[in-house]
């Protein structure tokens, strides 16, 4: 096992989307937990923090992989932090974007219910 723990996690800590992609089409879950980071945490972590240390205007392929195969946008990692959360710390727009795409109807980013009627 790699430090990043599973092979779906490397491919996330790697930014390799095509990787990720495969694995997730041969039945990795989307919403795998390992260590304090679901998938989708770790990407918006990894897509942040690899921006900043290198200099590199951010990505959201590995993020836009996942919600593609289904990971919920709205599940916090073991510490109670949201992909939403990561995305707001490091100003991740595309992230807060993509993730406000694949809400739940019912709900907004904040996780605030919208009732029936109200503007969305």
């Amino acid at each position: 096992m790699s430090v990043y723990g599973t092979p779906a996690h490397q491919a996330v800590e790697n930014e390799d989307a095509e990787t990720l992609a495969r694995l997730l089409a041969d039945g990795s879950d989307p919403d795998e937990v390992f260590s304090t980071m679901t998938l989708l945490t770790h990407a918006i972590d990894a897509e942040g923090d690899g921006a900043l240390q290198s200099g590199r205007p951010l990505t959201v392929h590995t993020t836009a992989v996942l919600l593609a195969f289904g990971a919920d946008p709205q599940l916090a990692d073991p510490d109670g932090r949201t992909p939403m959360d990561g995305a707001r710390h490091y100003n991740h727009n595309l992230a807060v974007q993509l993730l406000r795409d694949h809400q739940p109807r019912a709900w907004q980013d904040d996780g605030m219910l919208i009732r029936k009627g109200d503007a969305a």
